[in-house]
Formats: structure tokens, C-alpha cells, sequence
């Protein structure tokens, strides 16, 4: 009894510590996965507690299942617009654009460690593939906002990518293991059959739940453990029949998400928790089960690995997966940056070592070295290399928080919560003129706090600096309040100097701005337009503003997309709704004219 109130004591103490260890993370800049993993390497055989583990199988087990939650989760918070812009790169990333990585990078491990070209391309299946697990966290929690193309794309590729990662894993193991009983045509056939039966299984227990839930009532608590219990049924039914339980729980996740119902929608912080109680408990284990010495007798072949991978491998297999749908230099380059790896390389690195295969331990202590150092050198430099990529949108129209209340199992309403920012266009003014200007009737006022304090508000109140105020809200208007609550003049200048300083209707016509009345007229322009679209300028100016960004763009529009009218000006789209229409487009000066 008492060791096992040990194992309770410091397993507690572990993940407590971890989670408090969290609020040193934005302080220092420091991925939060990558203090988990700390936790658990002071607690380990060459730590402070030197705590001996070294339990293989059941490391591997506590992977396996925390990653299908964490799957679980990102597919919940997958929206279908996501896919209309990023499904298809992201398809290709998590298909070819794996293969690719390994075929490259194995080539040059086999080189560096000199070993056979079996186990390089192991190592490099290995690390081959992104992490849904370090993505979702860095991406969604990074206070980051990005390009809607770039994010939906890398969000896709770390969800789909581990079917084919693991294939490559085991496969070549077993060619490891048994050279001569190894085919290509079985392996294609394997490989045919995981993405197969995994599609399969996610698509079709995706629609049967997602039918299913609103038609049962539970109390609260309960949703949240059925939809993780059927998640996990799913992942151990497709991996036992021989598909991706990883690809099936994601689909399942996606698919119960995107049915928003009473059912679904408030389980969604009660899944953060599993989810974060999963990265928590895997990368504390994952901590423990490494030797740091170990992993520093091989450090340069980790520093070797990984810089192959970052600045040579991903670059090439991200160009060549991405470049066909039109994604620009600028996007590439960061979408290749950020291939962040995490427990999936650790948790695929255990599967050798359980298999016996030669080197399994040098393998496993060199991808946990990579690993370490994509977190820190990817995951730390997230905010700086989007802005040297720029693909960062800068926006000031998302509320501080936000509940959705469900008030029978097809109505809800939104509460949302705004802070006053210094010097916003809401100082001074009363919390219901703020709301009557956009929407009287599909716009409540909730609450008011003040210092900590719910403030009565009678009618001569006036919002101060850092006051926050609750809304309950029908219909689609929290970005304009969020504008008026968070329009700053730093935000004000950031975002003209991004978008311009005149916005457009979309519907616009191009030659009724008066900013071109003498462009159009101009001999020059139009032998330059002739040129490049074998058209007249005439019929370019009679286009409308939306019109004309359609037709320039090979690709689904997304914000922060900048179309050039000519060298002085350009159009940039600022708003995009869900089923891709423009919204609202801003005009940008790009430069003045000399004036002599």
C-alpha cells in the first residue's frame, strides 16, 4: 500500500509541478512542452529524484493513448473552413511531403552515423513527421495570429501526417528485422490499407456520432467522457482491424465538432483539460524515460540531425508539396520553419527499442535530442519568424473571452467578454451605445467589472480604461465590438500601415475610385496591363474590387492576401467570411509619389 502511494505521490507532484511550471512559459518564451519534458528529466535517473524508469511498453502505451486524445481534441476545434484552404497542401504534406523528408534526410543520417541505409531512413521516419501535440499548443496558444492559409495548412498536416510516419516507422522496422520477408508491393499494400480503413472508420463514426449526440441528454459532466470514450473506441477498433487510429480518432473529432449543438459545444473546455492532462502526463513520462547523459554523448549527431532537417529537408519536401497550389515564397518559407517535432518522434522511437532492432538506443537518445531542439529553436522563434515571413495578420477585433450558452439543443447564445484598452474609441462612452450602434437587437448588455467589481449600470456610466464588459450576442458581431474596445492608436497605425488607410466595398468598381482617374488614362499603365493579361485596361477598371482580386489570385482568397493594382497601389483583403467571400478590402499606398 504504501509504494503505491508513492507512485500516486510523485506522480501527482510531477504533473503538479509541470502544470505550475506553465507560468514561467510565457515569461521566458519557452515552449510549455518543452518544461514538461524538463519536469520529467529532474525527476529521472539523472535528476534530482533519480527516479530509475525504463518501462518501454508502458511508455509506449501512455503515448498511444495520450496522442489519440490530443488528436481527439485538435479535430474538435477543426473548423470545415479550414479545409477549404488548407486541405489539399496539407494532404500533400502528410503524404509526399513525409515520404520526402525521410527519402532526403535518411540519405544524409545513413551517411553521418555511417550505418546501414535501413537504419538511416529509420532514423529519419523517425523524425520524418510534424506533431499535432507541439502545433496545436505553440499555434493556437503562441498569441500569433496568422495567415489563414498558413495556419489551416500546418494545423492539417500535424493531424494527418502520423498515419503514414507510423507505417514508415514499422515498416521499416520489420525490414530491419526481416530483410527477406519484406516487399514493396506488401508495403504499398500496408500502407494503402492503414489510410484506407483509417478514412473509413473516422468518416463513418464521425457521422454516426455526431447524428447521435443531440438526440441523447446527459448531465453536463457526462458529454465530455462519452465523446472521449467513443474517440478511443474508434482509435483501438481501426488500429485492430489494421488501419490509422490516429487518422480515424482526428476525423471523428472533426466531424462531432463541425455539428455544433448543445451536446458538443460545451465540452470543448473540458476536452482542453484532457488534452492538456495528456501532453502533461506524456512528455513528464517521456521526460523520465530518457538518460540526459545519454542523450549528451550523441548531442552532435541531434545538432547535425536537426539542422539537415530544418534548414534542408523540410525546405525541399515543403516546396515540392505546397509550390503547386500557388503558395507564395513567403508562406513556404515559414510553413517550412515551423515543422515542429515532439512526442510523436519520441513515442515512435520506443517502437525499435521494443523491437529489438540494433542501435534502437542510440536512435532513441538522438531523436529526443532532435526533438528538444526543434522545440526550442522552432517553438521559441515562432512570433519573430512570422514576422520575417510575413505572414503574420495583425488584428485588433477578437473579444478577451468568450461562453456559449445553450439554451435549448439547437439555440444558443454567446456571451463575450471585452477589456477596455488605453486610449480605445470606447473610453468615456456608455457600455449600450457602444452596442446600439451595431445591433440594438441582437446585442444585450451582461456585465460590467471594474477593478474586480460588478458595477451597476445606470445611465450616466462610462467605460474606463480596463474595464471589461459582457455582451450577449445572436448573430455574428463580436469583431466590431472587439474594434471598438481594442482600437488603440499602436493597433490603429500597426493595422493601416498593414491593410492601408482607406477600406473598399467589394463590390467596388475599380475605375469609380477616384485615386486612379488619372492612372486609367495613363498610355504607359495600359500597354503595361496589355501586356501582362492580354487584356484592355478598360475591362480591368470595369471589374469590381472583388472581381479583380479573384480573377489575379490562383488561389482560395484568405486574409492578408495582397493583390498589386500597379507599382503605387495594391489591394489587401482584411475580411474573408466562412464560405470564402470577401468581405471587406483594404486600399494600400505602397509608396508616395516623388514629388519634385
Amino acid at each position: 500500500m504504501d509504494t503505491l502511494n508513492i507512485l500516486y505521490l510523485v506522480g501527482a507532484l510531477l504533473i503538479f509541478a509541470s502544470i505550475m511550471a506553465s507560468t514561467l512559459s510565457a515569461r521566458l518564451g519557452v515552449p510549455l512542452l518543452l518544461l514538461f519534458l524538463v519536469v520529467g528529466m529532474l525527476a529521472g535517473e539523472d535528476g534530482i529524484l533519480g527516479i530509475e524508469f525504463s518501462q518501454y511498453g508502458i511508455a509506449n502505451f501512455i503515448g498511444q493513448a495520450a496522442l489519440a486524445c490530443i488528436l481527439l481534441d485538435g479535430g474538435l476545434r477543426t473548423s470545415f473552413q479550414s479545409f477549404r484552404v488548407g486541405l489539399k497542401p496539407a494532404v500533400v504534406l502528410a503524404t509526399w511531403g513525409v515520404l520526402c523528408t525521410v527519402l532526403v534526410l535518411g540519405i544524409f543520417v545513413t551517411w553521418l552515423l555511417d550505418v546501414d541505409w535501413r537504419i538511416g531512413l529509420l532514423m529519419a521516419a523517425i523524425v520524418g513527421s510534424t506533431d499535432a501535440a507541439a502545433v496545436f499548443s505553440l499555434l493556437r496558444n503562441g498569441g500569433v495570429k496568422l495567415n489563414d492559409r498558413v495556419q489551416a495548412t500546418l494545423e492539417l498536416e500535424s493531424g494527418a501526417n502520423d498515419p503514414l510516419a507510423i507505417l514508415l516507422v514499422t515498416g521499416l522496422i520489420a525490414l530491419n528485422v526481416d530483410p527477406e520477408g519484406q516487399t514493396i508491393f506488401g508495403f504499398i499494400g500496408l500502407l494503402l490499407q492503414q489510410l484506407g480503413f483509417g478514412l473509413g472508420m473516422g468518416l463513418l463514426a464521425g457521422y454516426l456520432l455526431s447524428r447521435l449526440l443531440p438526440k441523447i441528454h446527459l448531465a453536463e459532466g457526462m458529454y465530455a467522457i462519452l465523446i472521449l470514450s467513443a474517440g478511443l473506441s474508434v482509435f483501438a477498433a481501426t488500429n485492430l482491424i489494421g488501419g490509422s487510429g490516429f487518422l480515424a480518432v482526428y476525423l471523428t473529432g472533426v466531424l462531432i465538432g463541425n455539428r455544433k449543438g448543445r451536446a458538443t459545444e460545451h465540452v470543448l473546455r473540458v476536452m482542453d483539460s484532457f488534452a492538456w492532462l495528456s501532453q502533461a502526463v506524456l512528455f513528464v513520462v517521456l521526460g523520465l524515460l530518457v538518460t540526459p547523459s545519454n542523450v549528451i554523448n550523441v548531442w552532435y549527431y541531434s545538432v547535425a540531425i536537426a539542422a539537415f532537417m530544418i534548414l534542408v529537408a523540410r525546405p525541399i519536401a515543403v516546396y515540392t508539396s505546397v509550390k503547386p497550389f500557388k503558395f507564395k515564397d513567403r508562406e513556404i518559407g515559414f510553413i517550412s520553419w515551423v515543422g515542429l517535432r515532439g512526442a510523436v518522434p519520441i513515442t515512435l522511437a520506443i517502437l525499435p527499442v521494443i523491437s529489438a532492432v540494433d542501435g534502437a538506443f542510440m536512435l532513441f537518445d538522438i531523436a529526443f535530442g532532435v526533438v528538444v531542439l526543434s522545440l526550442v529553436l522552432q517553438g521559441m522563434t515562432i512570433p519573430i519568424m512570422a514576422d520575417f515571413f510575413k505572414v503574420r495578420i495583425p488584428a485588433n477585433d477578437e473579444p478577451k473571452e468568450e461562453h456559449e450558452v445553450w439554451v435549448s439543443d439547437n439555440t444558443s447564445i454567446t456571451l463575450y467578454e471585452f477589456e477596455v484598452k488605453a486610449g480605445a474609441f470606447a473610453t468615456g462612452r456608455h457600455p449600450k451605445a457602444v452596442s446600439t450602434r451595431i445591433s440594438p437587437n441582437e446585442i444585450n448588455l451582461f456585465a460590467l467589472i471594474r477593478r474586480q467589481k460588478l458595477i451597476l449600470v445606470d445611465k450616466d456610466t462610462q467605460l474606463q480604461f480596463g474595464d471589461n464588459v459582457w455582451y450577449a450576442m445572436r448573430g455574428n458581431h463580436a469583431n466590431q465590438i472587439a474594434q471598438i474596445f481594442n482600437d488603440t492608436k499602436l493597433d490603429r497605425r500597426a493595422i493601416d500601415d498593414f491593410y492601408g488607410d482607406w477600406l473598399l466595398s467589394p463590390s467596388v468598381k475599380l475605375g469609380d475610385l477616384p485615386f486612379f482617374t488619372g492612372v486609367m488614362e495613363s498610355e504607359s499603365l495600359v500597354t503595361k496591363l496589355k501586356s501582362k493579361t492580354d487584356d484592355t485596361s478598360t475591362n480591368m477598371w470595369q471589374q469590381t474590387v472583388a472581381e479583380y482580386i479573384v480573377s489575379s489570385l490562383d488561389t482560395a482568397p484568405v486574409s492578408g492576401d495582397t493583390v498589386a493594382i500597379n507599382d503605387e497601389w495594391s489591394l489587401v483583403i482584411k475580411e474573408v467570411d466562412a464560405k470564402g467571400t470577401l468581405r471587406t478590402i483594404g486600399l494600400k499606398q505602397e509608396k508616395l509619389p516623388v514629388v519634385v
